[in-house]
């Protein structure tokens, strides 16, 4: 099959003759799969025992054939030789860690990541014996300056969240095989249609399906996609700890994936239209967009993307409460902690991360930050609504 990403999205990991004809893939639903007789049981394992991998549906809780469909997409739209399917992004995430490390391991993180991913290793990891060092991503030479005889694994976010910093993947994978270190990148604010990590000799590739794969604001997934040798053991132990994602979400993804490069296109297209306007506004002070000259990590971005998505971040002239009355003026976002749908979200990090100023300065987040995560709506319109709740919210000052 073609190579195109529109083309893998609607296609990629589906029979073509589907069960009674049907277009879609049906939502299988069964927590258990049955045998014809004992022979086939003993064909069954003697096959699984062989390291074949997948073998066939056995338990709702190890593979469902709906859910393997959309593992399959994945791991097409990716260039991956397989996927597995979680109940979220952060079961991905934490399954993932847990199935690769070990008491006495070693683990390096980019410390501009997703504050839970953050909070995982930092609080959790510890207790059993694994330790775990941040590094900032604007001093290059402290990542391999980080690197230990016991360390076995390298993790980070491009585009990260919520400053869109984008990681020089090339720069770390030559790190990691020098020093023989996994590396695993939570790529969920690119998509595969912007970046494909693995193409950079990245390892493993981790998304919180919830967002641009699902793309409609009515699922909770995530996926890890990588080589089937690292993730035999992180299939595995999803079956221990149960954080398998179900036929239905398993099914609203596959119909999400459908329209990704479509829906992605559009919101690369108004993301850059937004990130220029702001850009040029007087009560704005700065501007995240990768797309724009003035981003830290605008080179690497324009070597890397394909496109630099649909998340703007911003700073506004002005303190919390400011900020909040700017986004309480804006008529076409919803107010929510979340991005990548058809529909335009917009958050204050600041408010939904903690009511202690504290913590807010602690994890580096402004209170006159504003994430906005832009939809498939026309630009035109999103500017306009931008230009007039800022107009409103700076009346007579």
């Amino acid at each position: 099959m073609t190579s195109r990403i529109s083309t893998l999205a609607v296609h990629a990991g589906e029979e073509k003759r589907k069960p009674y004809g049907a277009v879609t893939t049906p939502i299988v639903r069964t927590s258990t799969f049955t045998f014809a007789d004992s022979a086939e049981i003993m064909a069954f394992m003697r096959l699984k025992a062989s390291g074949a991998w997948p073998v066939r549906d056995e338990y709702g809780r190890y593979s469902n054939p709906t859910q393997s469909a959309a593992e399959r997409k994945l791991a097409a739209l990716e260039g991956g030789q397989a996927a597995l399917l979680f109940s979220s992004g952060m079961g991905a995430i934490t399954c993932t860690l847990l199935a690769l490390l070990s008491s006495g391991d070693h683990v390096i993180f980019v410390k501009d990541c997703y504050h839970r991913s953050r909070e995982f290793m930092t609080k959790c990891l510890p207790r059993w014996g694994i330790e775990c060092t941040p590094v900032l991503l604007d001093e290059p030479a402290a990542l391999e300056a980080a690197v230990r005889p016991n360390t076995r694994l390298i993790l980070t976010e491009t585009p990260t969240n919520p400053y869109l910093r984008v990681v020089d993947l090339g720069r770390i994978s030559k790190i990691a095989s020098k020093h023989r270190v996994i590396t695993m990148v939570d790529s969920t604010m690119a998509s595969p249609v912007n970046l494909k990590p693995l193409e950079y000799g990245i390892d493993l590739v981790i998304h919180s399906a919830t967002k641009y794969l699902g793309g409609h604001n009515d699922l909770l997934a995530g996926a890890v996609i990588g080589p089937r040798s690292l993730l035999q053991g992180v299939e595995h132990m999803r079956g221990l700890l149960g954080g398998m994602s179900n036929p239905n979400e398993a099914y609203l993804l596959l119909r999400g994936l459908k329209t990704l490069a479509l829906r992605v296109q559009r919101q690369n297209e108004n993301g850059l239209m937004v990130a220029q306007f702001l850009e040029g506004h007087p009560r704005v002070l700065r501007v995240y967009y990768p797309g724009l000259a003035s981003h830290p990590d605008h080179e690497v971005a324009a070597r890397q993307m394909a496109g630099f998505g649909g998340v703007v971040t911003f700073e506004l002239q002005g303190d919390l409460d400011m900020t909040g009355q700017f986004i309480d003026e804006l008529r076409i976002p919803y107010i929510g902690p979340t991005f990548g749908g058809v529909e335009s979200i917009v958050e204050q990090p600041a408010a939904l991360l903690s009511l202690d100023p504290r913590e807010r300065e602690a994890a580096g987040i402004k209170d006159n930050l504003v994430r906005y995560a832009l939809g498939v709506e026309d630009a035109e319109d999103l500017i306009a609504d931008l230009d007039q709740a800022l107009a409103k919210t700076w009346q007579g000052v």
